[in-house]
């Protein structure tokens, strides 16, 4: 059994009992009273807290995963995970949980479990880690080995405090929780569920699964562990709803290897396969289609070849000998022979399979009777990008196969049929349905009530709106925590906001219109013609009539307001009034509204 430093309890026994005299109800709320005190002696002041779950993120989107279990002065943290930004989120680079909460009460975290290695679950760790505390963080073995990868490009792999769990073996003691893992299937190796022990009762966690009974790896669910559960009168199951709204049963990774395999069998020449550098299970298949036809594989993209380099070393990958070869070694080899992986599933900007399309990759050039398969299918958003990257392959003679026309991607995430068989095996007092936007999740709901859960144990909230369990009794509170966006541009974590975002998209939209104005520092007089830099709005050379009465129109203004300038050398009010007013007489003349951007220069 593994211990939290800061655990408080060893005995999950005694721990319900334990909370009964360890909190008091005072004027703050809970007080940890005073030994050997009346308070803590006379029952009728005692109140025992109650169990909370706090999602911060993964309830309102598919991304920025993390979670809290709540006891009194005990919390785990679920997950730690990014976003990527949406259309509206021009020039942002990622979105955070907002963990204010926990860093408020950063004491009180007994530690952080990832139940998996993809970034919308570990990507927050360079950035959130230290703002909580920096508590112990426990993950299984391929999961630990990626997110000491990217904790090397923050210069992070020393400060992190990481422990191997093995899924199924270790149980942890995390104050007042018991918590053990299971195998789930997913389309990254090393994913698991969690079963958690609370003073209220079980929780069951499963976030990001499928049943697949052939996978990649070999390593199936853990069955036997769901129906052990399913005896145990668990409280609360929460389940992934990503594909709730999709019927049946997921593919299996089986039948897409085959795919590959027959599609590798007739390709005549050089076969590229485009998939995301996290998908282990998928370059696992690639790698054994290659094996059974005698090809290389060369791995292009920095992510790629990071991610496996490090499944390899855990043997998490396993690469058949004298297959892999390195990307500048292709040209050495009939192109018959070789299969090249790499990134830009999603026509990333700069990915090695953009710069493929494009011509600008130094080592791959597209040559007619090359066969690439995009094995993956576009993220919402990224369509326009990936149709892009499609039309370039095209026009360099490259035969495309991508989803919509044959087997060549499955999901990582549960139908169905397979939501439903995990209620059934479960068999929870209460379901919380998570991972997925609003409309995802009161499918998922609907399903749970379709399989005999009585609709109000079926309990859907928002980011940062807490549940609560007591007494066998669950309910959606009104009590909420910060859960806002935190965006990530560049260096900066939290410093671009709404504000931003509306300025910038403003800018994206209609352009901006700046204005200098010199005038004299005594009498407060323009000097020289208003000077105007437009960018975005109009091609000044082709509108010159415009800009003639724009100029005029400053003027105009400027003598208007000249008179409010009070003190000298203030002219915020008369840029202000500059800003409005010359913003409507564009508007008037365009039917645009650009950024007004005054600027006024004393001489």
């Amino acid at each position: 059994m593994i211990t939290s430093e800061k655990s408080r309890t060893t005995n999950p026994a005694r721990a319900k009992a334990g909370f009964q005299n360890r909190y008091s109800i005072g004027a703050n709320g809970y007080q940890k009273p005073q030994a050997n005190t009346a308070v803590a002696k006379n029952t009728s002041f005692i109140k025992k807290p109650s169990l909370r779950f706090v999602p911060l993120g993964g309830l309102e989107e598919v991304g920025k995963n993390m979670s809290i279990i709540e006891y009194g002065n005990d919390m785990i943290v679920i997950d730690m995970g990014l976003m990527f930004p949406n259309e509206d989120m021009p020039g942002i680079d990622y979105v955070l949980p907002d963990v204010s909460y926990l860093a408020e009460n950063k004491e009180k975290i007994r530690g952080v479990i990832i139940t998996h290695g993809h970034l919308d679950h570990t990507g927050g760790i360079p950035y959130l880690y230290d703002k909580i505390g920096s508590p112990q963080i426990y993950s299984a073995p391929l999961t630990n080995g990626l997110i000491k990868k990217r904790l090397e490009e923050f210069g992070m792999e020393n400060r992190v405090k990481l422990q191997t769990i093995t899924p199924g073996k270790e149980v942890l003691q995390l104050g007042c929780f018991k918590v053990e893992t299971f195998r789930l299937n997913h389309n990254i190796p090393d994913s698991i569920g969690l079963s958690i022990t609370t003073p209220e009762g079980i929780l069951v966690y499963a976030t990001d699964w499928k049943f697949d009974h052939t996978p990649a790896d070999g390593r199936p669910t853990d069955f036997s562990k769901l129906a052990q559960l399913g005896g145990q009168d668990v409280l609360a199951l929460f389940s992934d709803s990503t594909n709730a709204q999709k019927p049946g049963h997921t593919i299996s990774e089986k039948e897409v290897e085959d795919v590959l395999f027959k599609l590798v069998e007739n390709a005549r020449g050089r076969v590229i396969v485009a998939t995301f550098s996290s998908l282990i299970s998928r370059i696992q298949q690639i790698l054994n289609v290659a094996k059974k036809m005698n090809r290389k594989v060369a791995f292009s993209g920095r992510s790629m070849v990071a991610n496996v380099e490090v499944a390899s070393a855990l043997e998490a990958l396993i690469i058949p000998e004298d297959t892999m070869i390195d990307v500048k070694e292709i040209g050495k080899y009939p192109d018959q022979r070789i299969i090249i992986v790499c990134t830009g599933s999603q026509g990333e900007e700069r990915s090695a399979l953009t710069r493929i399309a494009s011509g600008e990759h130094r080592q791959i050039k597209i040559k007619k009777g090359d066969t690439v398969i995009l094995s993956s299918s576009p993220i919402p958003g990224n369509e326009r990008s990936v149709n892009d990257v499609m039309d370039n392959l095209f026009r360099e003679g490259a035969r495309v196969i991508y989803q919509k026309l044959m087997d060549v991607h499955t999901s990582g995430h549960a139908y169905q049929e397979d939501l439903k068989l995990m209620m059934g095996l479960i068999k929870p007092k209460f379901f919380i349905p998570i991972h997925g936007e609003r409309h995802k999740l009161m499918v998922h709901a609907g399903l749970a009530q379709d399989v005999g859960i009585p609709e109000q144990n079926v309990l859907v909230s928002d980011n940062g709106q807490i549940i609560e369990f007591e007494g066998g009794k669950g309910a959606v509170t009104n009590k909420r925590v910060p859960a806002s966006y935190v965006m990530v541009d560049g260096l900066g974590v939290g410093d671009v906001g709404n504000i931003v975002l509306r300025d910038r998209k403003a800018m994206a939209e209609d352009g901006i219109f700046v204005v200098i104005v010199t005038v004299n520092h005594e009498t407060g007089q323009i000097v020289t013609s208003p000077d105007i830099i437009s960018r975005g709005f109009i091609y000044m050379r082709e509108n010159e009539n415009l800009v003639h009465k724009a100029r005029a129109e400053i003027k105009r203004l400027f003598s208007k307001h000249s008179t409010d300038r009070k003190p000298r050398g203030d002219w915020g009010l008369i840029k202000t009034k500059l800003r409005e007013e010359l913003g409507e007489f564009l508007h008037k003349e365009t039917e645009r509204r650009p950024m007004v951007i005054p600027v006024v220069i004393e001489v």
